[in-house]
């Protein structure tokens, strides 16, 4: 069959093939817990982005084996925090890293873990970065962006060469968080922020979170953040 009519076909039963196999989840799935057909898992889960800022001028300016230690280095330790944390990475992409977080406490384990990497890159990556390379050579900035929602997760692409996507406004939003400016490293959403516990909002009376516009998305309200959360 010609590739244009093998496309044509499966758009055409995908359109057209009856309804979705739909089933809530209780754990963040795998790609094996789905077929490529119309299957999909409902979750309520809250989704973290981390994302490294100036990331193409830093490829741009650097040796090649510099900017890969650096992505080696924030990807690990967000990752290693975020598995701390008790949430699940799902996708790596490029210099930055998708986690998704369910059950209970999971808006206030996705802040800290946002406030952790803070730390982490501050206190553990930036010190070495100044320690191997001089102060001056390259400061690492990043910024996590937190929402939550339900999400509709379902396997995409071919055989031997497919993912999950998932489908749902914590997705999106959390991803378009870590595009805002980087002096704040910590963005959350209304809905994370109203949900997590009193101790991840204020710290010995301060507020740890500063409610602004988010005027890129219909002026709707957000908390953002610079400040980090020790890891042990």
């Amino acid at each position: 069959m010609a590739l244009s009519a093998d496309l044509t076909s499966y758009v055409r039963q995908l359109f057209g093939g009856g309804r979705w196999n739909t089933r809530d989840g209780r754990a963040v799935p795998e790609s094996e817990d789905l077929g490529l057909g119309k299957e999909a898992i409902k979750l309520d889960a809250t989704v973290l982005y981390a994302d490294i800022s100036g990331s193409t001028m830093m490829v741009d300016k650097h040796p090649s084996e510099f900017a890969a230690e650096i992505y080696k280095a924030f990807l690990h330790c967000t990752a290693k925090i975020v598995k701390d944390e008790g949430g699940d990475i799902t996708a790596y992409d490029g210099d930055r890293i998708m986690a998704v977080f369910i059950n209970d406490g999971k808006n206030t384990r996705a802040a800290r873990a946002a406030l952790k990497i803070n730390f982490g890159t501050k206190n553990i990556i930036g010190p070495q970065i100044s320690a191997f390379y001089g102060a001056r050579q390259f400061q690492l900035k990043h910024v996590v962006g937190v929402d939550t929602s339900a999400l509709f997760v379902a396997r995409t692409g071919v055989r031997g060469a497919n993912d999950l996507v998932w489908v749902g406004r914590a997705a999106n939003h959390a991803a378009k968080l870590t595009t805002l400016p980087d002096t704040y490293a910590s963005y959350i959403t209304k809905a994370v922020y109203d949900s997590m516990n009193a101790d991840m909002k204020t710290h010995q009376g301060r507020s740890m979170w500063e409610l602004v516009t988010w005027t890129a998305m219909a002026n709707a309200p957000i908390y953002r953040s610079t400040w980090t959360y020790t890891v042990p």
